[in-house]
């Protein structure tokens, strides 16, 4: 199913941040996509805590504002004044993932976006972050922002990986450049197709690029790169993808990826989830947990169908 059914975007906002990029990008997705918007805040006792001890370093003398509901509608204002179709919305719940993951089922969002910030090792290695239960949990693309604007003429890159090393569903890679295709149509901006790679006949001979290099004959690795720029080339036919716009990377994707965003000045970089039955982890295409950590760029996390039914909170 193309992602030209999105008609309700959710944006999760978060209560003890002082500016919303997400609020931004969503906004200008739900003018490109005619979609209505709902800016959702799921409050915690932590993040009542947070603004309390903020409140307090700031303007110890006043009153702590307790009124979500009503900055929420300071946050829609703008956006209606341009048009936009906006509700507003607050719950309570603990943990705060279930909350939002709850919200997202009720509402039958068809995108969530929501603000990401850099996490610490230990949360990524126990994934405690928010962030990450919501790659592992959310049904529905996830667009995970960062601060910086997009370009007038946006570069959307879609991560694929041809040859289904890790066991992914076939669908998922046309999913993840179909996704990646219309954003970039609406966004009157650049698709861009990136695919990582190691050489399969020394896969296990070498750790690092330089000695993949090293260790491979010239012949070996201009046959492998021949062969993969003909499965992505195939794959991308139907999308009218510039040769330009394809980039291969000799490497392992948890450093290569975030280097290709990089060179490519990507906007958003677009790629798949797995769910493993019986298993509380994800796996984001072929890359580590740590592309995410490491991308300059936004992420736009991609399920293939079916997904929530094999995860479970």
């Amino acid at each position: 199913m193309p992602m030209d059914y999105i008609k309700r975007i959710l944006v999760i906002v978060d209560p003890t941040a002082a500016g919303h990029p997400s609020i931004d990008k969503a906004a200008l997705l739900a003018e490109k996509f005619n979609a209505r918007l709902e800016l959702f805040v799921c409050d915690t006792k932590a993040a009542r805590e947070m603004r309390l001890s903020s409140h307090l370093r700031s303007k110890p003398d006043a009153p702590l504002p307790t009124n979500l509901k009503g900055e929420l509608e300071s946050l829609a204002a703008p956006l209606r004044e341009r048009g936009l179709d906006v509700t507003t919305e607050t719950v309570c719940a603990e943990p705060l993932h279930v909350g939002l993951i709850d919200r997202i089922r009720h509402t039958s969002a068809d995108l969530v976006v929501k603000d990401t910030h850099h996490h610490s090792l230990a949360q990524r290695t126990f994934l405690t972050n928010t962030d990450w239960q919501l790659i592992r949990a959310c049904p529905v693309p996830l667009l995970l922002t960062k601060g910086a604007p997009w370009a007038e003429t946006p570069r959307i890159v879609a991560a694929v990986d041809p040859g289904h090393v890790n066991d992914k569903p076939k669908i998922l890679d046309h999913w993840i450049i179909e996704h990646a295709s219309l954003i970039a149509q609406r966004l009157h901006g650049e698709l861009h197709v990136a695919h990582v790679y190691l050489p399969l006949a020394i896969i296990g001979v070498a750790t690092t690029v330089n000695q993949i290099v090293a260790a491979a004959a010239p012949e070996e690795l201009a046959l492998e790169e021949k062969n993969r720029r003909e499965l992505v080339s195939s794959l991308v036919a139907e999308y009218d993808v510039p040769p330009k716009n394809i980039h291969l990377e000799l490497g392992g994707p948890g450093q290569m990826l975030p280097l290709a965003a990089e060179r490519i000045n990507a906007d958003v970089m677009t790629m798949g989830a797995i769910a493993r039955s019986g298993l509380k982890r994800i796996f984001v295409g072929s890359t580590a947990e740590d592309v995410l950590e490491k991308l300059p760029c936004d992420a736009l996390i991609v399920k293939p169908p079916q997904f929530g039914e094999h995860v479970a909170l």
